[in-house]
């Protein structure tokens, strides 16, 4: 079920454990429409979603106890704009080298993760990043973060650390490695809101066109009476 169209998009924040009260405050500093997302009925109700950091193998468990799973994996098969951070680009990677073996995840970004990829907590770091896009660095704050080992032809790299993408698009899916949501810059979700609405712009334009009523039949002319004849 898609939202009905509004002025501005309406952006979901899934809620169930992490980081997610930085995202909406992240998001509500660039005046946009923010809702915390713990049911079906919720996410039925805005057009993209944010799956912030945490711990990716318990949010795996709460999406399948909250009902959630299936629904969101419908609304991203549909078209719906997702921006996965942390521990929610490793729900979106199509392989999970380290995942445990009951761990649910979408699979819809053609990248291979490593869970932990950087080290555990006490080797969380913060270094500049050159984002593509972007005028100035952005300040990136890696805790725990996942390491993308590999990424398909059809994903967009928007920004590397020593070579390895961390941060990556493909189509209406992004995904960072790092928490945008714990730094004062709201630049990524500026972006993001701003990649929902080109979504929407692109699918809105691919909506076959719905016909109007066809128009009454032009009236026969009516022929005119002959001019009376003229005796002399």
């Amino acid at each position: 079920m898609r939202p009905t169209s509004r002025a501005a998009p309406s952006i979901g924040v899934l809620a169930l454990q992490g980081a997610f009260r930085a995202h909406v405050e992240r998001l509500r500093a660039i005046d946009a429409e923010a809702v915390e997302v713990r049911t079906p009925a919720q996410l039925a109700t805005v057009d993209a979603l944010v799956m912030p950091g945490g711990e990716s193998s318990t949010m795996s468990n709460l999406l399948t106890s909250s009902g959630l799973l299936a629904p969101i994996a419908e609304r991203i098969a549909d078209g719906m704009a997702v921006f996965g951070t942390c521990a929610g680009m490793i729900l979106l990677a199509e392989k999970i080298l380290d995942g445990r073996d009951d761990q649910q995840h979408f699979g819809v970004l053609d990248i291979t993760v490593r869970r932990n990829g950087y080290g555990r907590q006490i080797d969380s770091f913060e270094t500049d990043l050159a984002i593509d896009g972007l005028d100035e660095p952005f300040h990136g704050m890696f805790i725990r973060a996942p390491k993308v080992e590999s990424a398909g032809p059809d994903v967009d790299v928007l920004a590397r650390r020593d070579g390895d993408p961390v941060l990556v698009r493909q189509g209406a899916v992004l995904a960072a490695s790092f928490h945008p949501e714990l730094t004062p810059d709201s630049r990524l979700h500026e972006l993001f809101v701003a990649m929902v609405g080109d979504v929407a712009r692109s699918q809105r334009s691919r909506m076959p066109t719905r016909p109007g009523p066809a128009a009454a039949p032009a009236p026969s002319p009516t022929p005119s009476a002959p001019a009376p004849s003229e005796t002399e």
